[in-house]
């Protein structure tokens, strides 16, 4: 496999050309600009046979992309934060339409107060719409996820868009070395698609996007509850599958490290989990065992996983970089979700850190393992790297 340095952003674009993406519909924002740039210039050169549609915005962007993938194309687009909250009601249409459509959202935070940099709230506020929901860690992981989303969502026992999610800066904007597959390795993982049901058919006219009344509307949200069920079955087969293509593995829904025998975990999602594990081998050296657990997906959320990965532990650190005012934390609710029915149920405490891009280091990680080790009552949130209040 070739070697290249790439900013996570061309490791997506990359990933893009490489599955054959026919149809891409885009408008640009920050920190995702640069994903569409790049497709944009493979179109030009010819290196990527794709109809590279330039809209008005982010919901027209959407409403391209349904079309494509109703007609039978393989379809991408990329957005990100109030793009991504721009283009809602087609987010929820394409996943009530079950179309294998693939959009990379590079996190970032939602104003106001204006903000370019990331945080978590942009993916989780459409949590519910439908679409699987991938994040990635690095770039080859996010190239690798990218090809590995339209093999997930082009199953004819899912068919759900999916959506792969890639810190803003933290991982959009740093480059590293990523091995490239081979074009043939990924023409033998992702064939060409082939005539679907819901394919358009100009010789056989139909009704699409009809109203549903109350006794229909519930059984298409019952499939679509399935369709995540089997999704998370069809996650695990396929990266097992390309570990035996390219000798990487990514953990399927989770990422479990150094959880054997760890007493507390550090459970998070996203870029800062290489922070986390360096942590973690910073407590180990001083006998504090900690692991760190990363979801690779949270819809559909992997309970069953996660249940096993913490399994011993005492105490459960969970760190989220998203706010829901009221709740407070989305990450930590769905942990303790999960959790709840577990027979060696750990102490689950809730943190929030890294809001609009606020630096979280690994020292800072440290002091969350070891405060999540102590006894007594959690906190029903603790908010790290405030200004002017002490976290500690």
């Amino acid at each position: 496999m070739p070697r290249i340095v790439v900013s996570g952003n061309e490791a997506v674009a990359f990933a893009v050309k490489l599955v054959r993406v026919q149809v891409v519909a885009a408008y640009p924002i920050t920190p995702q600009t640069t994903i569409v740039e790049k497709i944009a210039e493979f179109v030009e050169k010819g290196e990527l046979k794709a109809r590279f549609i330039n809209v008005e915005s982010e919901h027209s962007a959407m409403a391209a992309c349904i079309g494509a993938a109703a007609g039978g194309a393989r379809t991408f687009t990329a957005t990100s934060s109030q793009g991504l909250l721009y283009m809602g009601e087609m987010v929820f249409w394409a996943g009530g339409a079950r179309l294998p459509i693939v959009m990379a959202v590079v996190n970032r935070s939602i104003a106001p107060p204006w903000s370019i940099w990331c945080d978590h709230n942009d993916a989780f506020a459409v949590r519910d719409a439908g679409w699987i929901q991938f994040w990635a860690e690095n770039a080859q992981e996010a190239m690798d996820m990218v090809i590995q989303a339209y093999r997930v969502a082009e199953n004819e026992g899912v068919l759900l868009p999916a959506m792969v999610n890639l810190d803003g800066f933290y991982l959009s904007h740093a480059y590293e070395p990523v091995e490239v597959p081979e074009q043939q390795t990924v023409d033998r993982f992702l064939p060409e698609k082939t005539p679907a049901p819901y394919w358009i058919d100009v010789d056989k006219p139909m009704s699409y996007g009809t109203i549903a009344n109350p006794d229909y509307y519930m059984e298409f949200r019952w499939k679509m509850q399935r369709a995540m069920d089997e999704a998370a079955r069809v996650i695990r087969e396929v990266d097992e599958e390309w570990e035996r293509l390219t000798g990487r593995n990514w953990g399927g829904l989770l990422e479990a490290y150094r959880c054997d025998d760890a007493d507390v975990g550090i459970v998070l999602i996203g870029s800062w989990a290489g922070d986390a594990k360096e942590a973690v081998d910073r407590l180990r050296s001083r006998g504090v065992r900690a692991g760190v657990v990363r979801l690779r997906v949270t819809r559909p959320f992997p309970a069953r996983e996660l249940r096993e990965a913490v399994e011993g532990m005492s105490a459960v650190a969970v760190v989220d970089r998203s706010l829901s005012p009221g709740l407070p934390s989305v990450l930590s609710a769905e942990v303790k979700s999960a959790l709840f029915n577990a027979k060696r149920r750990p102490v689950v405490r809730s943190f929030i850190a890294g809001l609009g891009g606020r630096d979280v280091s690994p020292k800072d990680f440290e002091r969350i393992a070891e405060s999540s080790l102590k006894e007594g009552e959690p906190a029903e949130v603790t908010w790290i790297g405030l200004r002017g209040v002490a976290p500690w």
